[in-house]
């Protein structure tokens, strides 16, 4: 009987020799060449614009400024301000964010298939989510930093998973910069560093190499923090790493505003008191029954989003009126501060009541991710910001898509990454019971262990920092599912043997009489 699962024919072979010198892994990449292509020219027939929402706004305005700060992290302002000394194309621009992503899509593929044993299941699926995955098209013409994230994040991730089974020194500096870079660009990668640390602690390297494999992304990391620091104290007048993180745990409070009883006196500063005052009026104003609902069921963190929420009157009656972007960015700024001792004053006082009315909930779409942005192209409107105009070279500022609305098919990805969530979590629970977590055996195991530490993280950030939306959850997707299909072939092939071993062991023990059984 064949085995279910093919050998792994890379022991004694380098990478690009694993890859070229099989036939099927270079169909792979022809395949992956031409279904890449042709996908792309044909959705720019339909797409011919990127795609705007208001963070493309900020993203292009402090790159045309060349700013060092701005209200989203600086990493992804830079890279477009670094693409468009070389050339204004959208075009172009879209097409390096989508081929980045594919070819560190194929190179996460084909790491996989060389250092685990697959079965034809699993690389059609990994292949197809890699290779034909529309996603990666719509996340890739949008003009945010989604598509740069997922590439860096995945060749980050790839970088790990060599650590732990290939590991060179010259690795530790790959790891340091994809790192660094991750943590420039978006916000989620703040957890990284605790996933590399582990990476390291499971990788067979001198205790050395893995001391300074931990640490030397943080030469990188503690510099960027404090010039950032700096830049913010010279904008907004207090030292603020993020401009977001005020906004954010103010958002997150006041989830919960309307089911505790908040005491001024715990309110630190005038700012924080005053934004007590305004939420308390607004929360006055509301039906609380009809607004937790409405509340429940809204896409994005309604307190940052809508003007009427306490967070932007107290913004526009403090920064208004606002002549120019850069004064946006500065009152934003100094608005963060002023939130950010709220913010924390209720969250810290009340834990429970944030377990249960923000969390919880969190959890929920964290599980069925909203579209947000992604349903609906340019928010359904034909005319973009004139920065965005000037900054691609628009003769005018109208754009054009063959629908606004057909992209809300990508809803189908919702319900696939709660089946993705699901599947993981039934085969890590058989994989656990079957092997109890051991990372003494095969490298496998650590791998193992490593992806699901990363799954674990990602989950508890999304629930706990922020309402979730599906394209922060693309990366994780990719991860749950490739973890999932892997231990599925290991438990199969591991039932096999077991079934093959005791057949052999029947052909091989002759049948004992009855007479030898009396005698022993």
């Amino acid at each position: 009987m064949k085995a279910p699962i093919a050998p792994i024919e890379s022991n004694s072979l380098s990478f690009v020799q694993y890859i070229w010198k099989s036939l099927s892994n270079r169909k792979y990449i022809y395949w992956t060449i031409g279904l890449s292509v042709m996908q792309f020219s044909i959705f720019k027939i339909f797409y011919p614009f990127p795609d705007f929402f208001s963070d493309s706004y900020s993203y292009i305005f402090a790159a045309a400024a060349h700013l060092d700060l701005s209200i989203w992290p600086i990493g992804y302002s830079k890279f477009l301000s670094a693409f468009h000394s070389i050339t204004a194309s959208d075009y172009a621009f879209v097409a390096f964010q989508y081929f980045s992503l594919e070819l560190a899509a194929i190179y996460f593929f084909f790491t996989v298939l060389y250092f685990y044993r697959t079965s034809k299941t699993t690389r059609l699926f990994l292949f197809i989510f890699c290779s034909v995955n529309p996603l990666f098209l719509y996340l890739s013409n949008t003009i945010n930093s989604d598509a740069i994230f997922g590439t860096l994040s995945l060749l980050w991730i790839t970088q790990l998973l060599w650590l732990i089974h290939r590991p060179h020194l010259y690795q530790v500096f790959i790891h340091a910069i994809l790192l660094f870079l991750c943590f420039t660009v978006r916000n989620n990668a703040y957890y990284y560093p605790v996933i590399a640390t582990i990476a390291f602690l499971l990788s067979r390297q001198n205790w050395k190499i893995k001391a300074v494999g931990i640490i030397l992304p943080f030469f990188f990391i503690i510099p960027f923090i404090v010039y950032t620091k700096n830049i913010a104290y010279k904008i907004t007048g207090s030292r603020q790493f993020s401009l977001f993180t005020g906004w954010q745990l103010a958002n997150n409070a006041l989830y919960i505003y309307n089911t505790i009883e908040v005491d001024s006196n715990s309110m630190h500063t005038p700012e924080a008191m005053e934004l007590n005052r305004v939420a308390s009026n607004f929360f006055q104003d509301v039906n609380q029954e009809s607004f937790q609902s409405y509340l429940n069921s809204y896409v994005g963190n309604f307190f940052i989003r809508q003007p009427e929420a306490p967070l932007k009157k107290y913004f526009v009656k403090h920064f208004s009126p606002l002549n120019s972007e850069f004064e946006f960015i500065a009152a934003w700024g100094k608005s963060s501060a002023a939130f950010e001792s709220f913010g924390k004053s209720i969250i810290l006082s009340h834990p429970f009541a944030y377990a249960q009315y923000f969390i919880w909930p969190n959890i929920a779409r964290y599980a069925l991710p909203p579209l947000s942005h992604l349903e609906q192209y340019n928010y359904g409107k034909d005319d973009i910001e004139p920065i965005a105009q000037y900054w691609f070279n628009y003769p005018t500022p109208k754009v054009h898509c063959s629908s606004h609305s057909f992209q809300s098919f990508l809803i189908i990805y919702e319900a696939f990454f709660l089946l993705v969530n699901l599947y993981f979590l039934w085969q890590f629970l058989m994989y656990a019971l079957k092997f109890r977590l051991s990372i003494r055996g095969e490298e496998c195991h650590r791998a193992f262990l490593l992806i699901s530490t990363f799954c674990l993280c990602n989950f508890g950030f999304s629930i706990i920092s922020t309402v979730n939306i599906l394209r922060y959850q693309v990366i994780p997707m990719a991860l749950l599912l490739t973890l999932g299909l892997l231990i599925s072939d290991l438990l199969e092939e591991t039932a096999w043997k077991i079934k093959n071993k005791k057949k052999d062991f029947n052909l091989k023990t002759p049948p004992v009489s009855i007479e030898t059984k009396v005698q022993l």
